[in-house]
């Protein structure tokens, strides 16, 4: 070969003698030995040639894939019981490794592995591992926990942390060393998941970012139950989601202007007091009414439940984020009668894991005997009610929260709960805990607020990758730096699906108790004329 295609072809050279470097030390891992688990798959994949398994991935989930460097792709099978089969993938980067870890949690009831966020990870560097937990299947779907407790414990505690513990030796096999920092993130049940890991198996992570976790499992499914009674009970209580404008048009009209700011966002929606009977139809039904039914249904969708005695099972849900594709629609009401992702999850979880009966009718349902059972059966295994932290934060843990305020699907004044007894339990939480509580988002994300700042790692288009706008990065410098976040920049990132993503707005996410206040001059959509107080 002339010098000058030697010259030409050198970085390929290079890549490639790196890629071959690596793909034998990869695949001799297919021989490590790990307790009670099996290396199913150990391979070398080279850069942007990693095809996820099922559908064709979203345009912005494929650009990721697109650019995914080189890795070392680790599929193992850990069976901590003879009713166990939790499936575990470990990606590490075949060249520049930033040292750390991060282990990716599941939403609903799990059975898939998020491959956009081990690509993520270990684009930006990161070696990382995700797992189904324990089984196989659409994340609404729950007959796989039918007569199995192990798999039920599996997904409740046990699958995240044998996928941690492998994935650490795994990584220690492959670079010769472990990781110097080990991080948590996930929303929903992966929220939950996040606080068992604190909770459970404190030295797993160094920080973990919990977005409105489901953490009470057995109350929260218990007060989804109850709502579905509420609107589906009969046909005439049930609210078609043609008639969510018309709620969402009368909750901004009593609410939105409180704050000071009239923008369609609720800054905290606790101070809304919307009466739904100003919506009863004065004449005929209509879209743009409800009728007396439907006034009833809204007002106990909206409220908190209780049990016979009166106790508090769980809290209110908020107004304010109605509309959307996160919104009631999707979460509460469905599209016809009886088909919400509410209703799937609460009748999966208690026909599948509380009764026994795949057969089970929800509306022999009461809230008294459903969390009683519900209770006995499986709070021990799903519920990550602890707040005693002081085990995670002897070792210098961080734990930061998040939720969206307008929340369909967990009420985000459960989070405060949770937080507000951690910080009663331990008297040094300020060093370890933070919440951050988001106007105008919905589960997870989305909603009429800004609702992206690094909650899922940074992605391109979303602003800027560092501390003041990304809340993961805010985590990860407390944990090195001991600096804690107060203040993280939030963006609401909006595209029609043909043109490129753009920012519509910014607003300033303030740790509780502290909120967003307008200075009273200048746009409301930057976040420079608000300030926290």
């Amino acid at each position: 070969m002339n010098r000058w295609l030697r010259l030409a072809f050198a970085p390929f050279l290079l890549v490639s003698a790196a890629y071959c470097q690596e793909a034998p030390r990869c695949a001799a891992l297919v021989k490590l030995a790990l307790p009670d688990t099996k290396i199913v798959r150990a391979e070398q994949v080279a850069a942007g040639q990693f095809t996820p398994p099922g559908d064709a991935p979203s345009p912005g989930d494929a650009q990721i894939y697109e650019k995914l460097p080189a890795f070392c792709r680790v599929v193992a099978q850990a069976a901590p019981t003879t009713d166990s089969d939790i499936q575990i993938e470990v990606w590490m980067p075949a060249s520049g490794w930033n040292g750390k870890f991060r282990g990716q949690g599941n939403g609903g009831f799990a059975g898939e592995i998020g491959y956009s966020q081990l690509a993520l990870s270990v684009s930006q560097g990161y070696a990382t591992a995700g797992t189904d937990t324990g089984h196989t299947g659409h994340s609404t779907e729950a007959s796989w926990a039918l007569h199995h407790p192990e798999k039920i414990a599996d997904f409740g505690y046990r699958g995240i942390h044998e996928m941690t513990g492998q994935a650490k030796a795994i990584i220690d096999a492959y670079y010769g060393k472990p990781p110097s920092r080990s991080y948590f993130a996930s929303c929903s049940d992966g929220g939950r998941e996040a606080l068992m890991e604190a909770q459970r198996f404190p030295n797993d992570y160094d920080g973990i970012l919990a977005g409105a976790p489901a953490y009470v499992w057995t109350n929260l499914l218990t007060s989804g139950m109850h709502k579905t009674q509420a609107l589906f009970q009969d046909q005439a209580s049930y609210i078609p989601p043609a008639k969510l404008p018309a709620i969402s048009s009368a909750v901004l009209a009593a609410c939105d202007a409180s704050d000071g700011v009239k923008d369609g966002i609720l800054n905290d929606p606790r101070t809304c007091h919307f009466e739904p009977q100003a919506l009863l139809c004065k004449r005929a039904d209509s879209d743009r009414c409800l009728t007396q039914p439907q006034v009833t249904a809204l007002k106990a969708l909206y409220a908190a439940t209780v049990d016979s005695t009166g106790k508090q099972v769980y809290p209110r849900s908020l107004p304010g984020g109605e509309l959307g594709p996160g919104g009631w629609a999707t979460w509460v009401l469905g599209n016809e009668s009886g088909k919400s992702l509410g209703v799937a999850y609460g009748v999966g979880y208690f026909a599948n894991m509380v009764y026994s009966d795949p057969h089970w009718d929800h509306k022999t349902f009461t809230v008294d005997s459903g969390l009683k059972a519900a209770v006995e059966k499986t709070a021990a295994a799903l519920n990550a009610t602890d707040p005693n932290l002081k085990p995670f934060a002897s070792h210098g843990g961080k734990l930061i929260l998040y939720h969206g305020w307008n929340d369909p699907a967990i009420s985000p004044l459960s989070t405060l709960e949770y937080y507000q007894q951690v910080t009663e339990t331990n008297s040094d939480a300020e060093f370890f805990v933070r919440l951050f509580l988001v106007p105008g988002m919905q589960h997870c994300y989305g909603g009429p607020g800004p609702s992206s700042f690094g909650q899922f790692g940074w992605r391109p288009g979303t602003g800027p990758d560092d501390s003041q706008h990304d809340l993961y990065r805010a985590l990860e410098r407390w944990v090195d730096q001991g600096l804690a976040p107060e203040t993280v920049i939030a963006a609401k990132i909006e595209s029609d699906g043909k043109s490129a993503p753009r920012l519509t707005m910014t607003r300033p996410l303030c740790a509780y108790p502290k909120k967003a206040v307008y200075k009273g001059t200048g746009d409301t959509s930057d976040a420079a004329n608000f300030t926290c107080k």
